[in-house]
């Protein structure tokens, strides 16, 4: 059965730019679904315009009848003092109708109603009640927001005074208590942990209706999808697997194209080559030759079908390394650190070597940001002390990034990060992280999440450097831009910390884990082969 229809729909945001440009797919019943396409391709939009909160410009969208379609991008504005339970418990809105129908039922019955209608009807009610887990509801919202690290004290907590990650992951609860035949899932894993994200993979697997899922996360794809549809120049291309392999069809089918490509081109070439040849004998005397000639370049415009294939331009640019002289990049040494009542960490006590690369991981608010910035000044220590090697060098990409004028434009942005730099110089910096032609002269204000985080690496790329340190590095980037860092940290020879809930990019890069829990870092341990197998 088809769930869902997409027939020739094209939207568009400014005149001549169809953002999508006749896109057209189905799903059937049951698919899981991957849609992917680089940041701006118009997933967000997709997903707006089936749900109905966007109409487009033309085509069609239609979903099956009586299907219940959830989104999890969509984050509603509740009434003015709901908890996080109240938000929770607005999944059981059919459970609560049923409720009070069987309540004014059963207070007509106390006072006497005995007919046949009012007991039939109660006796349907409550087998329907029953069926959907009326009687269950607050396990479920126990077994939901246990997976998803929702703690008891936080579902007490004002739903207005939660942060954009918590209210996302409080979302992603209530639509999975709303128990929708459709799951619309937009970026779900961007600020769930790593207990949360394979609690969420494993509630897909067993989710019985039909998934679609925007992810840039590679190993949630592999996990849980069977089917890519990918939006490129707002029309679909489909690929029947998981990411794997996806990406590997997506570079067989590149390379066959240009392999066509080339060959037409060869082809071109004879033919234009004969064509000219016979025009220079038609104009030494034998006119006949002429005709051959046009006829030949006709074929040549019939040939012309195949537009070379294109790719991202890969990141050129390195970091600047200074060279670290000693073995004790840094010390930790009895750290601690609380905010009131709340003790993130104590007893703190951790080492890190020239050359180490080690993942700082642990759930959500355990204090692992605050440890960074700890670490590099930006925030006080309650006690203990944090001693770095005498030559050692830092740069720390953060997790939300600011610039200290977005009005700027890039080539300017950097021209007063790096006083003495000429303009050639920042334009051919900025080209090399695929900031190129008038790209440079837009204002940093305007620039995506990833593009800032671009920006950000380009302006650390110029300091020689020892020690990187990367805080959540891959959150909000599209697939594209995650592997221009994971490039640039690849190329790079020093000693790197980074936080991360990056699966794919924690087992290429880390070496050692410190995982931040209850508290306390046991120890400075290898990148074990039980954190290994976790992510694969």
């Amino acid at each position: 059965m088809i769930e869902i229809r997409v027939s020739g729909l094209k939207k568009s945001f400014e005149i001549g730019n169809n953002i999508l440009d006749g896109i057209t797919f189905q799903i059937e019943t049951g698919e899981r679904v991957g849609l992917l396409g680089r940041n701006g391709a118009g997933k967000s939009t997709l997903f707006r315009i089936l749900t109905g909160e966007l109409e487009p410009d033309e085509g069609e969208v239609v979903i099956a009848k009586n299907r219940r379609l959830g989104l999890i991008s969509q984050i509603p504005v509740y009434p003015a003092g709901y908890t996080v339970e109240d938000v929770l418990n607005t999944a059981f809105s059919r459970h609560q109708k049923l409720a009070e129908e069987m309540e004014k039922l059963a207070a007509a019955m106390a006072n006497g109603d005995s007919s046949e209608q009012t007991l039939r009807r109660y006796g349907e009610l409550s087998a329907k009640f029953e069926g959907i887990g009326g009687y269950d509801t607050q396990t479920a919202v126990s077994k939901v927001a246990g997976g998803l690290s929702i703690p008891a004290e936080m579902r007490s907590q004002l739903f207005d005074s939660l942060s954009g990650g918590e209210k996302t992951r409080v979302n992603l609860g209530r639509l999975i208590l709303e128990d929708t035949d459709i799951l619309l899932l937009d970026e779900p894993t961007n600020h769930l942990d790593l207990h949360a994200v394979e609690w969420l993979e494993e509630y897909v697997r067993r989710f019985k209706g039909t998934v679609v899922a925007i992810s840039h996360d590679r190993y949630f794809l592999d996990r849980t999808i069977s089917r890519v549809i990918e939006v490129n120049e707002g029309k679909a291309e489909f690929y029947s697997g998981d990411y794997t392999f996806y990406a590997i069809e997506k570079e067989r089918r590149f390379q066959e194209k240009m392999k066509q490509y080339e060959k037409e081109q060869a082809k071109i070439k004879q033919l234009q080559e004969a064509a000219d040849k016979l025009h220079l004998w038609a104009f030494m005397g034998a006119d006949k030759l002429h005709k051959r000639a046009f006829s030949m370049e006709r074929r040549i415009e019939r040939i012309r079908q195949t537009e070379k294939p294109a790719k991202a331009r890969a990141l050129t640019g390195r970091f600047g390394e200074m060279e670290f002289a000693g073995d004790e990049v840094l010390h930790i040494k009895e750290l601690e650190k609380s905010f009131g009542d709340r003790q993130l960490f104590r007893g703190l006590d951790l080492r890190v070597e020239g050359g180490e690369r080690i993942a700082l991981i642990g759930d959500n608010g355990t204090g692992k940001s605050t440890l960074l910035k700890i670490l590099l000044g930006e925030e006080q220590a309650d006690g203990g002390r944090v001693k770095f090697g005498p030559t050692v060098r830092t740069a720390y990409l953060p997790q939300i990034i600011h610039f200290d004028d977005p009005r700027r434009n890039l080539v300017d942005t950097m021209l007063y990060a790096k006083r003495g730099m000429s303009t050639q110089t920042a334009r051919d910096r900025l080209g090399a992280f695929n900031f190129r032609g008038e790209d440079v002269f837009k204002t940093v204000s305007v620039l995506s999440g990833g593009e800032q985080s671009r920006l950000r690496l380009c302006m650390l790329m110029d300091e020689e450097i020892n020690l990187l340190v990367l805080d959540e590095p891959t959150n909000h980037l599209d697939i594209a831009s995650r592997e221009w860092i994971e490039e640039a940290v690849e190329a790079y020879e020093g000693t790197l910390l980074f936080v991360s809930h990056d699966r794919y990019f924690i087992n290429r890069f880390a070496t050692r884990i410190w995982e931040l829990e209850n508290g306390v870092i046991p120890s400075l341990v290898p990148m074990v082969e039980s954190m290994t197998l976790r992510m694969k």
